[in-house]
C-alpha cells in the first residue's frame, strides 16, 4: 500500500531541487557583485517572477506534507485527507512538470528558462512519476467530491486547544451574526453595522496581536489567521476590519514611544477607536518612495498636512489615521518619509469628514463594500506635536515595512476564508440544483472543480499557517508571507470564478451570494501588494538571500 505522506515528503524534496536549479539561473541573470541589479531585475522580470511562483508551489507541497503528517499524528488522517493530499500533490507536481499559472494567460514553463533536462529528471523521479500517474486522477477527484458532498471535511486541527477553540468560537459567531446578513449589506452598499463591530471588539478581534500589557490578547499571528479566515468565510469585510487594527497596532507597538503605546494600544484593542491606514497616493500605487503628501511643522511644533491620498479604507468612520507623509522635502525617496499618528472625528452619513482641513469622496467599488473606500484631501490639517510615530523623522518607510509581513499573512488568511466561502456556495448549489434529473455534483466537470477547489484551499491554508508560525517564532518571514498571499489570492479568485460557473446563469444574478464573493475575491490579488509585487519580493529575496 502506498504511503502518500512519505511520497509527499519526497515530492516536496524533488520540487525544492528544481527551485535550487532555477535559483542558479536567476542569480546569474540579476546579480552584479553579489547584489541584485535593479535594471537587470526589471529586464528579467518574467524569470524572477517565474522563480517566485516555482518556489511558492514547492513550499505549498511542503506545507501540505506537514499538514498530512500532523493529521496522522492526531489520529485524524483518513480517506478524505489522503484524497486531498493525492489531488493536491498530483496537480501541483503536474504544474511543475508542465506550466504553473501566474494568471489566466501567463504561465511559468521551466523549459522556457533552459531547464528542460531538469524538468525531465523531475518527472522521471520514481516518487514524482507515481504522484503524476496516481495522484490527481479522475477517480480520486470523484471520490473526494463524493465525500465532500456527504459532509466530510479535511482535517483542520491546529494541535493546540486554544487555537482550536478560537476557530470554533469565530465560526459560530460568523454563522450567527455575519453570514445571514452579509449579502444584504453588500447589495445596500452599507457599512458593516456598528453593533456588529462592537460585538467583534468584545470578542477581542482588534487586540489579538496587541500585547497583554496594553490591553490586547497577545495571541500571535496564527490566532489572527484563524479569526480572519473564519470572519472572511462569512464576508471579507468582517475579516478585513481587523486589518487596520493589525497594521496600526503593529506600527505603534514596534515603533511608538511609551506614551503613544499607552495612549492608543488599549483603545485599539478594545475597539473604542477604529484606525485606518493612509499610505497610497494617486499615481504612486506601490511606489511609496514617490509619496508627496507633505507634513510641515508649525510655530507651535504641531504639524500641518497637505496633499492627497486614495484608496483609504474605512476612512470616514475611523478615529485614528496612520499617515505616511514627507516631512523632509530635501531628502528624496524613502529617507524623507515619516509616519504620523493623526486623530480625527468619527464621521457620519451626513458629515463623513467633519474636521476642518480634511475632505473625502467615496470611491464606488464592485465589492469589498462594508467599510467603503475614499480619496482624501488634506489642506493644512492640524496634527498634534506628539503625533510623529516614535518621535523620529525619516523613519516612516522603515516603520511601515515592519508591518508588511503581518498584514500580508492576514490578507492570505482573508483569502482562505473567501476561498472556503466560494467552495461552500459552489458545493451547496451543486447538491441542490438538478439537471437532467440528477444533482450537478454527479457530473464530472462539476465534481472535478469542487475537488480541486478543496485541495488547493487546504494547500494555500497550510502555507499561510506556516508563514504565521514563522512570524510567531520571531523569524523574518517576508518571503513566506509573500508566498502565502500570492497563492491564497490566486486560489480565492479561482474558487470564486469556478463557483460562479457551477451556478451557471444564476451565478451572474445579484440575488445569489456567489456574485458578491466573486467581486470580493478579485481585490485580493491587488491590495496589500499586488501579485506582481509579491512575486518581485519573493523572487528577488530568494535570489539574494543565497548569494
Amino acid at each position: 500500500m502506498t504511503d502518500w505522506i512519505d511520497l509527499s515528503r519526497q515530492a516536496a524534496f524533488a520540487a525544492q531541487t528544481l527551485v535550487e536549479q532555477m535559483r542558479a539561473k536567476v542569480t546569474d541573470a540579476i546579480l552584479v557583485n553579489g547584489r541584485a541589479d535593479n535594471k537587470r531585475v526589471e529586464q528579467e522580470q518574467r524569470l524572477v517572477h517565474g522563480f517566485a511562483w516555482l518556489a511558492t508551489t514547492a513550499e505549498a507541497l511542503a506545507a501540505a506534507s506537514d499538514w498530512a503528517s500532523r493529521a496522522k499524528g492526531a489520529d485524524a488522517y483518513g480517506e478524505i485527507e489522503e484524497l486531498v493530499l493525492k489531488v493536491g500533490l498530483g496537480e501541483y507536481c503536474a504544474q511543475l512538470a508542465s506550466s504553473i499559472p501566474m494568471s489566466q494567460n501567463e504561465f511559468v514553463r521551466l523549459s522556457e528558462f533552459g531547464l528542460r533536462a531538469e524538468v525531465d529528471s523531475f518527472a522521471a523521479d520514481p516518487a514524482i512519476a507515481k504522484v503524476l500517474t496516481e495522484g490527481n486522477t479522475a477517480e480520486t477527484r470523484r471520490k473526494l467530491a463524493e465525500l465532500l458532498g456527504n459532509g466530510a471535511r479535511p482535517y483542520e486541527g491546529l494541535g493546540d486547544e486554544t487555537h482550536d477553540m478560537i476557530r470554533d468560537q469565530f465560526r459560530a459567531f460568523t454563522a450567527d451574526r455575519i453570514a445571514p446578513s452579509a449579502h444584504k449589506w453588500h447589495l445596500a452598499d452599507a457599512l458593516i453595522p456598528i453593533d456588529i463591530v462592537q460585538e467583534m471588539a468584545e470578542l477581542g478581534v482588534f487586540g489579538i496581536c496587541i500585547d497583554e500589557e496594553y490591553g490586547g490578547l497577545g495571541l500571535g499571528k496564527l490566532a489572527m489567521c484563524l479569526v480572519s479566515e473564519e470572519l472572511s468565510r462569512g464576508w471579507i469585510c468582517a475579516g478585513s476590519l481587523g486589518t487596520r487594527s493589525e497594521i496600526a497596532g503593529e506600527l505603534i507597538g514596534k515603533n511608538g514611544t511609551e506614551e503613544q503605546k499607552r495612549k492608543f494600544l488599549p483603545r485599539l484593542a478594545d475597539g473604542s477607536i477604529l484606525p485606518t491606514a493612509v499610505f497610497t497616493e494617486p499615481d504612486t500605487g506601490s511606489d511609496l518612495a514617490s509619496v508627496r503628501t507633505r507634513a510641515m511643522q508649525a510655530d507651535d511644533n504641531s504639524w500641518r498636512i497637505n496633499g492627497a491620498k486614495t484608496w483609504i479604507t474605512h476612512a470616514a468612520r475611523a478615529d485614528l489615521m496612520t499617515i505616511l507623509c514627507r516631512t523632509d522635502p530635501d531628502t528624496p525617496g524613502y529617507g524623507g518619509l515619516s509616519m504620523l499618528l493623526v486623530e480625527k472625528t468619527r464621521g457620519s452619513d451626513e458629515a463623513p469628514f467633519p474636521d476642518p482641513g480634511i475632505a473625502g469622496d467615496e470611491i464606488e467599488v464592485l465589492g469589498y463594500r462594508g467599510m467603503k473606500e475614499y480619496t482624501l484631501g488634506f489642506d493644512d490639517f492640524h496634527v498634534s506635536r506628539d503625533g510623529l510615530l516614535g518621535g523620529a523623522e525619516g523613519q516612516g518607510f522603515k516603520q511601515l515595512m515592519r508591518t508588511f509581513e503581518g498584514a500580508r499573512i492576514q490578507t492570505a488568511a482573508r483569502a482562505i476564508g473567501v476561498a472556503w466561502n466560494a467552495f461552500d456556495l459552489g458545493l451547496s448549489y451543486a447538491l441542490e440544483r438538478k439537471q437532467f434529473h440528477k444533482p450537478l455534483l454527479v457530473f464530472p466537470r462539476v465534481s472535478d472543480k469542487l475537488a480541486l477547489m478543496a485541495a488547493e484551499t487546504v494547500m494555500a491554508r497550510e502555507l499561510t499557517y506556516s508563514a504565521a508560525r514563522h512570524k510567531d517564532k520571531g523569524e523574518r518571514c517576508d518571503i513566506e508571507a509573500g508566498m502565502a498571499k500570492l497563492l491564497a489570492a490566486r486560489v480565492a479568485w479561482a474558487n470564486a470564478d469556478l463557483a460562479v460557473q457551477i451556478h451557471g446563469g444564476n451565478g451572474y444574478a445579484l440575488e445569489y451570494e456567489i456574485s458578491r464573493v466573486l467581486c470580493d475575491a478579485r481585490i485580493l490579488n491587488i491590495f496589500e501588494g499586488a501579485a506582481e509585487i509579491q512575486a518581485q519580493v519573493i523572487g528577488r529575496g530568494l535570489a539574494t538571500s543565497q548569494s
